[in-house]
């Protein structure tokens, strides 16, 4: 996304939350309990979130959620901001190609489809990989960012759609259109998840398959970790699906749930990512474009010098990332999960 200017004060700090909910919007119960509260760990705009979750279903959410502007904000680049370059490094791994290729060669046990549409897809870098499958399969993506515009000229998607699925003026059009929608960590970001969920169905052909990949709040390493460990990714993240829920959300729709799987998903990145933030906000804040008062250069200089000096410090958490992770892919350490379903003929 293009770079804007910095807002002024005002703007940065303006009411951006709907209203405080006292149930789950998953399955309606009021036993809801506090997760953490936490602000913007990663790019450092100002505000502060509430994550709960449901004590009957296990859904966690962003309570009070973000407005459709508010959502515009916190994506947006802002000139000048400060960003924690290891953190986001750690959050690209979710797009890394390797991550790609998993998911495309999961796809090859049903068969080469004729049309596919991606959610969520951004420069549309998962339907250009997971062409090498299918050569054959005619992909289509869609986000609610021009990037997809874009990724049409790149010759990636054969048809761009702007927006969000659930909107019935792009899923009306698209109904069963598709063998396959894929739904790479679009879950999480999504203001109505369900309502998502039950659109993809409906562009879905008979027999066609939904292939998800979204993060997993059970994680052992949620606990532990609380405020730092990075797949909350506040404010971005809105929704955090246990695997149980979503498997039975598309079960009563009458679909077959082939694959359900957290092994060949699990990104290592929980010890580092929470290493990083962590130690970026032990230093000295960073300049952002909405204080009133910069810190005196000497701050700045200093804050970048310990940065430096602390990288060993995460690598070798990272380290030890690595080394848990077949042990995490196989237990609750687990932090990502995909699912493949079929929709009922």
């Amino acid at each position: 996304m293009p770079e804007l200017p910095a807002p002024s004060v005002p703007q940065a700090t303006a009411p951006v939350h709907e209203p405080r909910r006292e149930d789950c919007p998953w399955c309606g119960s009021g036993r809801l309990r506090n997760r953490l509260r936490t602000g913007d760990l990663r790019q450092y705009k100002p505000g502060n979130f509430t994550v709960d979750d449901c004590r009957d279903c296990g859904h966690t959410f962003q309570n009070p959620r973000l407005t459709a502007e508010g959502l515009v904000h916190y994506h947006r680049t802002v000139r000048g901001a400060p960003r924690d370059a290891t953190a986001d490094a750690l959050v690209a791994l979710r797009g890394s190609r390797h991550r790609h290729l998993s998911a495309a060669r999961a796809m090859r046990g049903f068969g080469e489809p004729e049309s596919w549409l991606d959610v969520g897809t951004g420069h549309a870098r998962f339907p250009a990989t997971a062409r090498e499958f299918f050569p054959y399969t005619s992909f289509d993506g869609l986000d609610d960012t021009p990037s997809v515009v874009r990724a049409v000229s790149a010759e990636r998607v054969e048809e761009a759609h702007v927006g969000r699925l659930s909107d019935p003026r792009i899923s009306g059009p698209l109904r069963a259109r598709y063998d396959v929608v894929s739904m790479l960590h679009h879950l999480e970001g999504a203001p109505d998840p369900r309502a998502e969920l039950h659109a993809a169905l409906r562009v879905l052909r008979p027999g066609g398959h939904l292939l998800i990949e979204t993060l997993d709040p059970r994680s052992v390493f949620a606990a532990l970790l609380g405020r730092w460990w990075l797949p909350y990714d506040q404010p971005r993240h809105l929704h955090l699906i246990p695997p149980r829920n979503l498997r039975a959300e598309l079960e009563t729709t009458g679909c077959t749930v082939l694959t359900l799987d957290h092994r060949p998903t699990h990104i290592p990145h929980d010890l580092s990512g929470a290493t990083s933030l962590a130690l970026s906000h032990a230093l000295p804040a960073p300049d952002t474009p909405w204080r009133a008062i910069p810190p005196p250069p000497f701050r700045r200089h200093a804050r970048e010098a310990l940065l430096r000096a602390g990288l060993p410090l995460v690598g070798v958490a990272a380290l030890a990332d690595h080394l848990l992770a077949p042990i995490a892919r196989r237990t609750r350490l687990a932090n990502t999960y995909r699912l493949i379903a079929r929709k009922s003929l």
